[in-house]
C-alpha cells in the first residue's frame, strides 16, 4: 500500500517563497508510483492541503483532512519549511507528539542549528573552526565602535535565526553598522555579527538513510556579487561548480568534518554545511538542516555528482525514518 506523504511547506518568515519552490522540487523528485503526495501549506493564517485541484483544511489535532466524508491521514511528513516553524524544532515537536515520522532533524538539533551563534559556538568546543562573532538581542546596548573594536572590519551582520541571506549585510565601515543591525532585527529577535573571512566558499551535503553517514561531493560557490546574497542564491548571479575545484585531500577533509558535525549534532535526514576555505583551512559558516530542494539547489547537484538519484535518496530517508517510528511502537 502506498504511503501518504505530506510535503510540508510555508512558514512564518520571508523564506516562504523559497519553501514553495523546494516543495515543488520534492514533489517532482519523489516516485508517485510509490507514494501518494500531498502539498501541505502551513503559515500564520492557514493549514491546508492541496488535493486534486482543491484545498482542504488540516485538522491540527491529528494532522488529517477530510475529503467527501473520508478522513485522510498522513504516514510521513517531509518538512521543507525554511525558517520557523519547520526549521527550528517547533513543528518537529508537534509531529513527535502525534507519532508521525518526518524527514529532518529532531527538536533539539533543529533548535540548536537554527540559532547560528549558539550552534557555531557549540561546534567550536569540539574543534570546529568558526569565525569570531557576537550576538545582539533587542535589549542589548552597543555602539558600532564597540563592535568594530571587538571584531575587525569588515563583518557580516545577519539575523541569528534565518536564511536565504535575507537582511544580511557586509559592513565595511562603522557608519554602515547601525543600519545593517536595524535591518537584521526586522527578520529575527537576535542578530549575529561575524568577522569576515576571505577565501573560497564551498558547501557539503550530508545524510544518513540507515546505511551510515554519507558526505556528498562539495560545491564551489562563486557569486557575481560581493557575497552569496539573495540574488546570487535565487536569481542566478552565481557560478556553482560541483564537484568543487579544490585538491582531493582538502575536499575529503571537509567531507569528514561534515560527517563529524552530523554526528555531534545528532542530525537526521539531509543537512548541508557551508564553509569558507582560507589558506586550505575550512571555517564553518553555518549548518542548514532544511536545505533548498529545487532542481538547481546544491543538494540535487551534489547527489547527481555522486551518481545517485534524488528520488532514491529521499525515498531511503522516508523509509528509514518511517521504520524507526514503527519499530519502536
Amino acid at each position: 500500500m502506498k504511503k501518504n506523504v505530506a510535503i510540508v511547506w510555508g512558514g512564518y518568515s520571508s523564506e516562504i517563497v523559497i519553501s514553495e519552490k523546494s516543495a515543488a522540487g520534492i514533489y517532482t523528485f519523489l516516485d508517485t508510483g510509490k507514494y501518494n503526495l500531498f502539498k501541505v501549506k502551513i503559515d500564520r493564517h492557514t493549514w491546508e492541503v492541496e488535493h486534486q485541484g482543491n484545498r482542504f483544511p488540516v485538522n491540527k489535532n491529528d494532522f488529517s483532512f477530510v475529503v467527501n466524508g473520508i478522513t485522510m491521514r498522513f504516514d510521513f511528513a517531509y518538512i521543507t519549511i525554511h525558517g520557523t516553524p519547520g526549521e527550528d524544532g517547533v513543528l518537529q515537536g508537534y509531529f513527535d507528539m502525534l507519532g508521525i515520522p518526518y524527514s529532518n532533524c529532531g527538536v533539539l538539533t533543529s533548535a540548536l542549528t537554527f540559532n547560528k551563534f549558539t550552534c557555531n559556538n557549540f561546534l567550536k568546543s569540539f574543534g570546529v573552526k568558526v569565525a569570531p562573532s557576537i550576538v545582539l538581542r533587542g535589549t542589548d546596548t552597543y555602539t558600532p565602535e564597540q563592535i568594530a573594536a571587538e571584531l575587525e572590519l569588515p563583518v557580516f551582520v545577519k539575523p541569528n535565526s534565518g536564511g536565504s541571506s535575507f537582511a544580511t549585510t557586509k559592513v565595511t565601515t562603522i557608519n554602515e553598522m547601525k543600519g545593517a543591525i536595524e535591518e537584521a532585527f526586522t527578520e529575527a529577535p537576535e542578530v549575529i555579527i561575524e568577522q569576515f573571512i576571505a577565501g573560497t566558499e564551498v558547501t557539503c551535503g550530508c545524510y544518513d538513510a540507515g546505511k551510515g553517514i554519507i558526505a556528498l561531493p562539495l560545491t564551489e560557490v562563486i557569486p557575481a556579487n560581493e557575497f552569496f546574497d539573495f540574488d546570487a542564491k535565487y536569481n542566478g548571479q552565481v557560478e556553482e561548480i560541483t564537484p568543487a575545484r579544490i585538491p582531493a585531500p582538502i575536499a575529503l577533509a571537509i567531507q569528514e568534518e561534515t560527517k563529524k558535525i552530523y554526528r555531534l549534532l545528532g542530525a537526521k535526514g539531509i543537512i548541508r554545511a557551508d564553509y569558507i576555505l582560507q589558506d586550505e583551512e575550512p571555517f564553518l559558516l553555518e549548518v542548514n538542516t532544511t536545505p533548498g530542494m529545487t532542481g538547481t539547489s546544491f543538494i540535487p547537484q551534489q547527489v547527481a555528482a555522486a551518481g545517485l538519484s534524488m528520488g532514491e535518496v529521499l525515498s531511503d530517508i522516508i523509509e528509514t525514518e518511517y521504520a524507526k517510528i514503527h519499530l519502536n511502537r
